[in-house]
């Protein structure tokens, strides 16, 4: 049997663009991907905690040391510039790895940079 366990997360950070006319996705700063261990392609999860909305989507690599969290295609709708999301990836193993597994969590600062 595999579970579904919590691999990583960007906590808390701010939306800087919302783009309703790209095909679909998240951009993230390449920075903050490479520091939670997300992949470009990856499956995420984004808690909106201005709103309340999950949205699934994958990630796309943005300019490194951007700060750019973009919601793109459908997504920005359910985002403004400004709200403050969770950007959760899951990773699929057995319940002996995910005993032993620590999940990855970074805290961007309100400009999306690392400290």
């Amino acid at each position: 049997m595999l579970l579904t366990i919590h691999k990583s997360k960007i906590h808390r950070a701010r939306v800087t663009q919302a783009n309703l006319n790209y095909v679909g996705s998240i951009t993230i700063d390449e920075d903050l991907i490479d520091a939670a261990n997300i992949l470009p392609g990856e499956k995420v999860q984004i808690v909106n905690n201005n709103n309340g909305e999950r949205i699934e989507t994958y990630v796309i690599r943005g300019e490194r040391g951007s700060g750019v969290i973009c919601l793109n295609g459908a997504a920005a709708r359910r985002v403004e510039v400004g709200d403050i999301v969770i950007i959760i990836s899951y990773g699929f193993m057995t319940p002996e790895e995910a005993k032993d597994y620590k999940a990855i969590t970074i805290f961007p600062d309100e400009n999306n940079r690392l400290s």
